[in-house]
């Protein structure tokens, strides 16, 4: 049982919990988080047990929930053994980058339009550029799999690339999502004249831009996007707002930066873009990037995603071949279905060892 003490064998403690022959999994673990809970971060709580076990499964707890093992008796064969653990409160990190909900499988769709880029990105999770294979996803494709998502229950459809703007049917491709959510990502650098102007003239206005502008002036947008694109892209977001369209900004970091990012945010203001429209995202390390945020089936929450040559687990991993879902885009049915088969076995190893004992 817990009683306030200060003195055991291993020295001072502000507490202390004696859990005579209870293992960690028939009781003792509860003792000490109620212990602990009286505790101040720093503060030290002793341990006495006399099951040989918890030698081995102490420390591996206090390393799990994050407490540090600063002293132990654990020589000899008999016990009791005395562990002397120190409290350690784990803080939420503050982040700059974006968080959110989980999207449910099936309401969330992405379409890989393309694989051509005007740019070449240092970090493009799709490694594209103007030298990639466009791999264009054809509008009689998307429309197949746009009407079966609806007919699912799909409710948002995300449009990238590439970039976009430079599938010449986009605007088809854009015509087959009606009636779902639509957002076009882009860099806002190709439509300012020509056909691709006249595509997003006729486009409904619905649909939301989402423009990719990495910092508050050219130095690090231009850095990782290519030298003059800051300024391309910031008119790029005048001419979609001028036009009536909704426009979100995605700014890239490969670090955690607070001041870079209140700029921005200080430079978005200025250009009218409403808080809730701007994204700061990590870096993946995937595609082009040799460094970043580690990413897996394991780690990554799932967003189904089709290019025309298969079909993806998230649509930062769709050069990743161990996040590839499928060989083809379509059926839809069997993608999501593949995803949550494997989430349901997920969930299934994170409950392994618990039971359910139904009282009622």
């Amino acid at each position: 049982m817990p009683t306030p003490a200060t003195s055991t064998p291993l020295g001072d403690v502000d507490r202390i919990v004696d859990g005579g022959d209870m293992d960690c999994g028939s009781g003792l673990l509860l003792l000490i988080t109620r212990a602990m809970r009286k505790l101040h971060e720093g503060d030290l709580l002793g341990i006495c047990s006399a099951e040989p076990s918890v030698v081995t499964d102490l420390p591996v707890w206090a390393d799990l929930v994050g407490h540090e093992v600063v002293a132990r008796s654990t020589d000899g064969r008999d016990g009791p053994w005395w562990f002397t653990v120190r409290k350690v409160v784990r803080h939420q990190p503050d982040t700059i980058f974006t968080s959110g909900a989980r999207t449910p499988v099936g309401q969330r769709l992405w379409l890989y339009t393309n694989f051509d880029c005007n740019l070449a990105c240092t970090y493009c999770c799709a490694q594209s550029s103007p030298k990639a294979p466009a791999r264009r996803l054809t509008p009689e494709v998307a429309a197949e799999a746009l009407s079966e998502f609806r007919e699912l229950g799909g409710v948002e459809v995300f449009l990238t690339g590439g970039e976009p703007f430079m599938h010449p049917e986009l605007g088809d491709l854009v015509k087959a999502a009606s009636g779902l959510q639509r957002t076009i990502l882009t860099n806002a650098m190709v439509f300012a004249r020509g056909q691709r102007r006249q595509t997003l003239e006729v486009m409904d206005r619905s649909v939301v831009l989402q423009v990719s502008l990495d910092s508050a002036t050219p130095d690090l947008h231009d850095r990782q996007r290519g030298a003059g694109s800051w300024s391309k892209a910031l008119a790029g977001i005048g001419q979609a707002r001028s036009m009536g369209f909704r426009v979100r900004v995605a700014a890239t970091l490969y670090d955690e930066d607070p001041g870079a990012v209140q700029a921005l945010h200080t430079r978005l203001d200025a250009e009218g873009i409403d808080a809730a429209d701007r994204i700061i995202r990590p870096v993946a390390q995937e595609g082009s990037a040799d460094t970043g945020l580690h990413v897996s089936i394991d780690t990554l929450q799932p967003e189904p995603t089709i290019t025309s040559d298969g079909a993806w687990w998230h649509p930062v991993a769709v050069t990743n071949p161990n996040m590839r879902i499928a060989d083809a885009p379509l059926p839809l049915t069997e993608v999501f279905g593949v995803i949550r088969d494997t989430l349901a076995v997920q969930d299934a190893a994170a409950r392994s060892g618990r039971e359910v004992f139904r009282c009622a």
